[in-house]
């Protein structure tokens, strides 16, 4: 996959590229905005003075899920499986 740089990190193709289009116009700001969202949520959590001792449930800013990537199946089966350097040039030396 060809790199395409200096994209604003709310464009399409860096959504697409992140995961889906659930994922367009998410770029630093949205990213920064939600987990301060989050962390004064957490504050008011820890913090409040609550009458009958137990604090609510307060709800997360909705954010996107992160796709699961399809595992390959010409990778190692494991993460941590070792690979020898003859084996990695066997895969790319390889004759398609």
């Amino acid at each position: 996959m060809a790199l395409v740089q200096r994209l604003p990190d709310t464009s399409l193709t860096v959504a697409l590229a992140s995961g889906g289009r659930e994922h367009f116009g998410w770029g630093v700001d949205r990213h920064m905005t939600a987990d301060v969202f989050d962390a004064i949520n957490q504050n008011t959590r820890a913090t409040g003075n609550w009458g009958k001792g137990k604090a609510p449930k307060l709800p997360a800013w909705p954010r996107p899920k992160p796709s699961k990537k399809a595992a390959k199946s010409d990778g190692p089966k494991k993460a941590g499986k070792r690979v020898s350097v003859a084996e990695i040039y066997r895969k790319f030396t390889a004759r398609r």
